[in-house]
Formats: C-alpha cells, sequence, structure tokens
C-alpha cells in the first residue's frame, strides 16, 4: 500500500489564493473563503493537493488498509470547478444547497462549483 499523497503543509493559504488562475476563480476562492472562515473555528490550511482544508480527523478505511488524516470541510480549485468537500457528506445539506444557484452534488461529499 502507498503512501497517502494528501497532506496539510505549512505553505501559506492566502498566498497560494493569489497563485490562482484565472482571476474569477481566484476571486471566487479568496470570498469563499471569507464565508468559511466567517463561520469556522478551525483556521484553514493548504493541503498537498491544492485543497484548502478546515480541521482534521483520522479515518481508516473499511474497504482497504487505508487510513490517515483528512480535512473534516475543504474546497479546491480544480480544472473545470471549485469543489468543496464536505465530509460527513453532502447530501445532508441538501435544502441549503438549493439556494447555492448552480452547482452539481457527488453522492458522496462533493460539491462541485
Amino acid at each position: 500500500m502507498g503512501e497517502i499523497k494528501t497532506k496539510s503543509t505549512n505553505i501559506d493559504v492566502d498566498s497560494f489564493l493569489m497563485s490562482i488562475e484565472p482571476e474569477k476563480k481566484r476571486l471566487d476562492c479568496i470570498e469563499l473563503k471569507k464565508a468559511f472562515d466567517s463561520v469556522l473555528t478551525e483556521k484553514a490550511a493548504l493541503w498537498s493537493n491544492n485543497m484548502i482544508g478546515y480541521g482534521t480527523y483520522h479515518y481508516k478505511s473499511e474497504r482497504s488498509k487505508q487510513e490517515g488524516d483528512w480535512p473534516l470541510i475543504a474546497f479546491s480549485p480544480r480544472k473545470s470547478n471549485i469543489v468543496i468537500y464536505i465530509m460527513s457528506g453532502a447530501s445532508k445539506y441538501n435544502d441549503l444547497l438549493e439556494k447555492l444557484g448552480k452547482y452539481k452534488a457527488s453522492s458522496g461529499s462533493c460539491i462541485y462549483i
């Protein structure tokens, strides 16, 4: 089994945000971080796959021997979308998602905006 690639880093989150292109995605991510910061007590951390995460929890897969740490909630500027990861499951928040506007959600923890 390989080592888990997604890990918290010491890279400055705001410096990373300023490097995001195109500008529209950068500005959206800055606003998203402001929103997260306004309601979460955990501090943002940049994870190794360009994911801005808040809090951590330790998981152990039931299907494999893989285990590690992961953020409780995170977002990431991916090529096609900004993805929000809600580890407790996105479907728990369908009533709030209806207010979000245009998005797609996975059956698990991902919201694509």
